[in-house]
Protein backbone atom coordinates (compact mmCIF):
# COMPACT_ATOMS: atom_id res chain seq x y z
CA UNK A 1 0.00 0.00 0.00
CA UNK A 2 1.49 3.33 -1.08
CA UNK A 3 0.51 6.03 1.41
CA UNK A 4 -0.37 9.52 0.07
CA UNK A 5 -0.19 10.66 3.68
CA UNK A 6 -1.22 9.22 7.05
CA UNK A 7 -4.94 9.29 6.25
CA UNK A 8 -5.25 7.85 2.75
CA UNK A 9 -3.76 6.16 -0.27
CA UNK A 10 -6.75 7.22 -2.41
CA UNK A 11 -9.62 9.66 -2.21
CA UNK A 12 -13.19 8.36 -1.94
CA UNK A 13 -13.90 9.35 -5.53
CA UNK A 14 -10.78 7.82 -7.09
CA UNK A 15 -11.24 4.04 -6.91
CA UNK A 16 -12.48 2.11 -9.95
CA UNK A 17 -12.87 -1.50 -11.07
CA UNK A 18 -9.26 -1.44 -12.28
CA UNK A 19 -8.21 -1.08 -8.61
CA UNK A 20 -9.75 -4.45 -7.66
CA UNK A 21 -7.40 -6.39 -5.38
CA UNK A 22 -5.52 -3.31 -4.19
CA UNK A 23 -4.93 -2.64 -0.49
CA UNK A 24 -6.10 0.89 0.24
CA UNK A 25 -6.60 3.40 3.04
CA UNK A 26 -9.38 6.00 2.83
CA UNK A 27 -10.70 8.56 5.29
CA UNK A 28 -13.86 10.57 5.40
CA UNK A 29 -17.24 11.26 6.90
CA UNK A 30 -19.87 8.57 7.35
CA UNK A 31 -22.47 9.73 4.88
CA UNK A 32 -24.90 6.83 5.26
CA UNK A 33 -24.84 3.56 7.18
CA UNK A 34 -26.94 0.43 6.57
CA UNK A 35 -27.10 -2.82 8.54
CA UNK A 36 -28.06 -5.87 6.48
CA UNK A 37 -28.24 -8.82 8.84
CA UNK A 38 -24.75 -8.69 10.27
CA UNK A 39 -23.02 -6.90 7.40
CA UNK A 40 -22.65 -3.14 7.78
CA UNK A 41 -22.44 -1.00 4.65
CA UNK A 42 -21.11 2.55 4.93
CA UNK A 43 -21.06 5.24 2.26
CA UNK A 44 -17.86 7.10 3.11
CA UNK A 45 -17.63 10.68 1.81
CA UNK A 46 -14.74 13.04 1.36
CA UNK A 47 -14.34 16.19 -0.76
CA UNK A 48 -13.86 14.06 -3.88
CA UNK A 49 -16.72 11.56 -3.79
CA UNK A 50 -18.31 8.51 -2.17
CA UNK A 51 -17.05 4.96 -1.69
CA UNK A 52 -18.99 2.06 -0.22
CA UNK A 53 -17.37 0.16 2.65
CA UNK A 54 -18.36 -3.34 3.80
CA UNK A 55 -17.73 -4.57 7.35
CA UNK A 56 -18.23 -8.15 8.47
CA UNK A 57 -18.89 -9.00 12.15
CA UNK A 58 -15.33 -10.39 12.46
CA UNK A 59 -13.80 -7.10 11.21
CA UNK A 60 -11.71 -5.47 13.97
CA UNK A 61 -13.66 -2.41 15.14
CA UNK A 62 -17.04 -3.71 13.90
CA UNK A 63 -18.74 -3.02 17.26
CA UNK A 64 -17.39 0.53 17.31
CA UNK A 65 -18.64 1.27 13.79
CA UNK A 66 -22.11 -0.07 14.63
CA UNK A 67 -22.58 2.71 17.20
CA UNK A 68 -21.17 5.57 15.09
CA UNK A 69 -23.53 8.17 13.69
CA UNK A 70 -23.61 9.99 10.38
CA UNK A 71 -20.89 12.63 10.06
CA UNK A 72 -18.43 10.73 12.28
CA UNK A 73 -14.97 10.69 10.69
CA UNK A 74 -13.15 7.40 10.20
CA UNK A 75 -9.99 6.06 8.61
CA UNK A 76 -10.16 2.54 7.17
CA UNK A 77 -7.77 0.08 5.62
CA UNK A 78 -9.12 -2.59 3.32
CA UNK A 79 -9.14 -4.37 0.00
CA UNK A 80 -10.92 -3.12 -3.11
CA UNK A 81 -13.38 -5.75 -4.36
CA UNK A 82 -15.65 -5.71 -7.40
CA UNK A 83 -19.36 -5.51 -6.63
CA UNK A 84 -21.65 -8.26 -7.90
CA UNK A 85 -23.26 -7.34 -11.23
CA UNK A 86 -26.66 -6.75 -9.61
CA UNK A 87 -25.10 -4.51 -6.92
CA UNK A 88 -23.27 -2.15 -9.29
CA UNK A 89 -24.43 1.46 -8.91
CA UNK A 90 -24.15 3.13 -12.34
CA UNK A 91 -24.95 6.53 -10.79
CA UNK A 92 -21.64 6.65 -8.89
CA UNK A 93 -18.16 6.79 -10.43
CA UNK A 94 -17.09 4.31 -7.70
CA UNK A 95 -20.25 2.22 -8.14
CA UNK A 96 -18.47 -0.86 -9.52
CA UNK A 97 -16.36 -1.42 -6.39
CA UNK A 98 -16.52 -1.51 -2.62
CA UNK A 99 -13.87 -1.74 0.07
CA UNK A 100 -13.84 -4.82 2.28
CA UNK A 101 -12.60 -3.25 5.53
CA UNK A 102 -9.77 -4.87 7.51
CA UNK A 103 -9.10 -2.09 10.06
CA UNK A 104 -10.98 0.95 11.35
CA UNK A 105 -9.86 4.00 13.32
CA UNK A 106 -12.33 6.58 14.60
CA UNK A 107 -10.89 10.06 14.04
CA UNK A 108 -13.91 12.02 15.30
CA UNK A 109 -17.18 10.72 16.69
CA UNK A 110 -20.19 12.87 15.83
CA UNK A 111 -22.88 13.67 18.36
CA UNK A 112 -26.48 13.19 17.35
CA UNK A 113 -27.32 15.78 14.71
CA UNK A 114 -30.27 18.12 15.35
CA UNK A 115 -31.25 17.85 11.67
CA UNK A 116 -30.72 15.08 9.17
CA UNK A 117 -28.04 15.99 6.63
CA UNK A 118 -28.86 15.09 3.07
CA UNK A 119 -27.07 16.24 -0.03
CA UNK A 120 -29.87 14.81 -2.17
CA UNK A 121 -32.54 17.13 -0.72
CA UNK A 122 -32.91 20.41 -2.54
CA UNK A 123 -34.60 23.44 -1.09
CA UNK A 124 -36.46 25.66 -3.55
CA UNK A 125 -34.76 29.04 -3.77
CA UNK A 126 -37.72 31.26 -4.67
CA UNK A 127 -37.16 34.51 -2.80
CA UNK A 128 -36.06 32.96 0.49
CA UNK A 129 -32.64 33.83 1.81
CA UNK A 130 -30.33 31.07 3.05
CA UNK A 131 -30.43 32.66 6.52
CA UNK A 132 -34.20 32.35 6.61
CA UNK A 133 -34.03 28.72 5.47
CA UNK A 134 -31.48 27.92 8.17
CA UNK A 135 -33.55 29.65 10.83
CA UNK A 136 -36.80 27.97 9.81
CA UNK A 137 -35.24 24.54 9.39
CA UNK A 138 -33.73 24.65 12.87
CA UNK A 139 -36.84 25.81 14.77
CA UNK A 140 -40.38 26.96 14.10
CA UNK A 141 -40.66 30.66 13.43
CA UNK A 142 -43.34 33.23 12.90
CA UNK A 143 -42.03 34.71 9.65
CA UNK A 144 -44.77 33.95 7.18
CA UNK A 145 -42.62 34.97 4.21
CA UNK A 146 -40.05 32.21 4.69
CA UNK A 147 -42.21 29.50 6.28
CA UNK A 148 -44.70 29.74 3.43
CA UNK A 149 -41.94 28.77 1.00
CA UNK A 150 -41.20 25.48 2.78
Amino acid sequence: MTIMHAYRTHTCGALRATDTGASVRVSGWIHRKRDHGGLVFIDLRDHYGLTQLVLHPETPGFEIVERLRAESVIKVDGEVVARDAEAVNPNLPTGAIEIRVTAVEVLSEAAELPLRCSASRTIPRKSVSSTAISTCAARPCTRTSCCAAR
